[in-house]
Order: structure tokens, then sequence, then C-alpha cells
């Protein structure tokens, strides 16, 4: 793997993680602001907060893989 290769390895882990920490965010004012009256909005945002989440996480997995395959 190049560095630059890296390097956009390293960017797409940096934007999973802010859009799983933008998810997180809806979620958590869902949680302080909105309950329970807006209670039907649980399903969609969980989704999307737990496929934001596993995205971030796949990244991440392959940016140590990249990482440990480097250090080989």
């Amino acid at each position: 793997m190049t560095p630059d290769e890296l390097q956009a390895l390293e960017k797409q882990v940096a934007k999973a993680k802010r859009i799983a920490s933008d998810w997180a965010s809806k979620m958590h004012d869902l949680v302080e602001d909105r309950l329970p009256a807006a209670y039907a909005e649980i399903p969609e945002l969980a989704e999307s907060t737990l496929a934001a989440c596993k995205a971030w996480a796949e990244a991440n997995t392959r940016l140590k893989a990249a990482k440990k395959s480097l250090e080989s």
C-alpha cells in the first residue's frame, strides 16, 4: 500500500467517524429533547446510526489491517 493510499484510507475512517458521530448526536437530541412524543422516530434513527457505526468499524478494520501489513 502506498502512502497516498494509506492517507486516503485514514481520511475514509475520519469521515466515517464524523458521520457516525453526527447520527449519534441526532439520537442523543431525540432522547434529550423529543421523547416520549417522538418515539416513532426511534427505529429509523437507530437503523441509520447503526449503519453509520458499522461503516466506521469496517473502514477502521481495513485501516488497522493496512497499517499492520506495513509493519511486517
